[in-house]
């Protein structure tokens, strides 16, 4: 089979490379799935770019976590699932359910063990996620991380609701995410940007504030001047940001840290933790196969389609690296195979 190996990281991104592979075989209780597409998020870009680091990835790796497809194959013992079944694969294959712990969080796809940049993945039958017949597989290829490490930061960690409110750092995966899940509960959503275009269209999918964070670098407070301060806030800035968030976020708020993509350095000054009472938590090991499931569910009743920015033929996956490293996009970037 078709696949791409990532044997040594490179800014330019040369060392993702297209490979011949053996087609894998499903063992006991797995399955293995085509897969139709898959799409990129930023930890991929740490795992091929050497001016990047990303713990404990296993080279050469197959990379990508996020990846759609169809059951082909079943191992002895699967129930439940059937070939031809639509399904997402999962970030934490043996995080099934409840906590997070080391143990189920050991495996991921795309970093400790082969990820879904390759034609046949297999996965543990119970650990794949059936798409909503509304997704198409270029969709559902994007749920994986970003999808649900919006969902468990503001559903299942912040227990968010219609009357609160949202502030959403940036437009890409994770904070599209957000900004959608946001409006489906009903709560007002704040998005920043540098892109008064993506701005238009976070508006167009329902944000109710937007500010230009170069026009506006104090957004912290404008933040509070419109809106008087939000009640979440889905902080993938890191340490360039935070303490802009914590300056946003109301009385008795939530900052879920998830990312770092603001790089750098940033002095965090704990008063406004103290002074709100605010909770800041850390979403880590993007969230479980029940949560993942809770999630479509919810998108299957609201019909509700994620934001693919881009496709790339599988023949230009390493221009699909290059394009989100150019952060340019606005939602996600997906990789299709024929």
């Amino acid at each position: 089979m078709r696949a791409y190996e990532v044997s040594e990281p490179d800014p330019e991104y040369e060392g993702v490379v297209e490979v011949e592979r053996d087609r894998p075989s499903p063992g006991p209780g797995e399955a293995l799935v085509r897969v139709r597409a898959c799409s990129l998020n930023y930890r991929d870009l740490a795992v091929a770019n050497s001016e990047l680091t990303y713990p404990r990835v296993e080279l050469p790796v197959v990379p990508l976590s996020d990846g759609a497809g169809e059951v082909v194959e079943l191992g002895d013992g699967v129930r439940g699932i059937e070939e031809g079944a639509r399904v997402a694969t999962p970030f934490a294959p043996d995080w099934l359910d409840g906590e997070g712990t080391y143990a189920r969080l050991g495996r991921n796809p795309g970093g400790t063990m082969d990820g879904t940049l390759a034609e046949y993945v297999t996965f543990p039958a119970e650990s794949l996620v059936e798409l909503p017949e509304h997704l198409s597989y270029e969709e559902g290829a994007t749920l994986t991380c970003a999808g649900v490490t919006a969902w468990r930061a503001l559903v299942e960690d912040g227990d968010l609701t219609a009357d609160e409110s949202v502030l959403a750092l940036g437009t890409g995966g994770v904070s599209t995410f957000a900004l959608q899940f946001a409006r489906m509960h009903g709560a007002e959503v704040v998005v920043t940007s540098s892109s008064d275009e993506k701005l238009e269209r976070a508006r167009e999918l329902g944000a109710a504030e937007t500010i230009n964070y170069e026009d506006t670098p104090e957004w912290g407070e404008a933040v509070q001047e419109r809106v008087g301060g939000v009640d979440h806030v889905v902080e993938v800035g890191g340490a360039g940001t935070l303490q802009r968030s914590l300056e946003a976020v109301a009385l008795n708020g939530h900052v879920h840290l998830i990312g770092v993509l603001s790089g750098g350095e940033g002095e965090i000054h704990p008063s406004p933790i103290m002074g709100k009472a605010a909770k800041v938590e850390g979403v880590f090991g993007v969230g479980s196969v029940a949560m993942f499931e809770r999630m479509t569910d919810a998108m299957a009743a609201n019909e509700m389609h994620p934001v693919v920015d881009r496709t790339f033929d599988f023949a230009d996956a390493r221009e699909a690296f290059r394009h989100v490293d150019a952060g340019n996009h606005q939602g996600k970037v997906v990789i299709t195979l024929d």
